[in-house]
């Protein structure tokens, strides 16, 4: 048995425990396993676990759960990542609430330079359809990633679009890797994984509960650069969707409708309330973002730079995939999980190497 994994996904089955407080709880014990080794009196004492909790740790159930897990995942091939992993996405590694254990089935594509989450309602118009598909085909030349929901209407407008333009996406589920909801985009999600991924936090066997697709949301958030919502009503997941990646500091754009279209209602509110700038050609998404059509000799160019060591290397890696093509000191001491003080001697190599320039605000892009 893999033992590491065994704990990791132990951890997920405590009940009454989400990801912020499991990562405390590895933080106050020093690591996984010693999350299950630690005595009752000091969990209970752990910021926000209490007697209930600490008594929830060390019940049965949390190691048989987890067993049942680790058996499906080693005989589906399922895919795992941790959020202390190198390769856990690095846009999620400086939220709080992302998830800690995330399960997937594909070509790992969710660290790419470029990222754009499209989500609109399930019941999308022939016009919201069209819309986003001219959209997202006209990104092909900008190395967008598309990511959203596997569901009905504009999320599978938008999935279909990027397999059509040969484009890598991602779907964000709201069940298991092992359930494909709705069941009918089976073969669509097969085509996703082809040059792209199925990603979900719930553990193999999870049903598409409606209370998961709320958590499902801030994933996709979390995943994009920029949001683009095509057709919404003023509920539902796709204004959810909107908030969370508002609230993550992420770019909004929505697509204005009719005042008399129901599902033309949320996208118009996002842009009133300057949640959302309006989107009228793809050029309004691609200026916005700063996003230049890709340059084959740039990343050529990139790979010319003498003695380049590893470390140096995964600060490159990261520029690369800034959706802005700049990130700030503290967005890379996240996303790399050096200290600053490594971070400012690698920093200050790469400058004098010419591989990358400073800007104003303590921000760095590449040269």
């Amino acid at each position: 048995m893999d033992d590491s994994l065994f704990y990791k996904i132990a951890l997920t089955q405590i009940e009454g425990i989400g990801s912020v407080l499991a990562k405390n709880l590895v933080s106050y014990c020093g690591g996984v396993e010693a999350v299950f080794e630690q005595k009752k009196l000091f969990l209970s004492k752990i910021p926000g676990v209490g007697k209930v909790l600490a008594d929830e740790i060390k019940k049965k159930y949390v190691f048989e759960n987890a067993e049942r897990i680790l058996k499906s995942i080693r005989k589906n091939g399922t895919k795992v990542l941790f959020y202390l992993d190198d390769d856990y996405p690095s846009r999620l590694k400086h939220l709080p609430d992302a998830p800690v254990l995330l399960y997937y089935e594909g070509t790992a594509v969710f660290n790419n330079q470029r990222t754009l989450g499209v989500v609109g309602t399930r019941n999308a118009s022939h016009t919201g359809k069209m819309v986003c598909e001219q959209l997202v085909s006209q990104l092909k030349d900008y190395n967008v990633t598309i990511i959203s929901g596997l569901a009905f209407g504009i999320d599978s407008a938008a999935h279909r679009t990027a397999i059509k333009n040969d484009m890598p996406n991602i779907a964000v589920m709201g069940s298991g890797i092992d359930i494909t909801y709705p069941g009918q985009h089976e073969k669509l999600r097969k085509e996703i994984v082809k040059n792209g991924d199925v990603i979900t936090e719930f553990a193999p066997g999870t049903a598409p509960d409606r209370g998961h697709f709320p958590m499902r949301n801030r994933i996709i958030a979390g995943l994009s650069d920029a949001l683009l919502v095509v057709e919404s009503d003023r509920r539902g997941g796709s204004m959810i969707t909107a908030q969370l990646a508002f609230d993550y500091n992420k770019d909004v754009f929505a697509i204005p409708g009719r005042v008399t279209d129901r599902y033309s209602r949320g996208t118009n509110f996002l842009i009133k309330k300057n949640i959302a700038q309006l989107v009228e050609s793809i050029e309004d998404i691609t200026l916005n973002m700063n996003w230049d059509k890709v340059n084959e000799k740039t990343f050529v160019q990139m790979q010319m730079f003498a003695d380049i060591n590893p470390e140096e290397q995964k600060i490159i890696d990261l520029l690369r995939q800034a959706g802005k093509d700049n990130m700030s000191i503290d967005e890379l001491h996240y996303a790399s999980g050096f200290t600053m003080g490594e971070l400012a001697a690698i920093v200050l190599n790469l400058e004098l190497k010419g591989a990358i320039e400073s800007l104003p605000g303590a921000r760095y892009t590449l040269a």
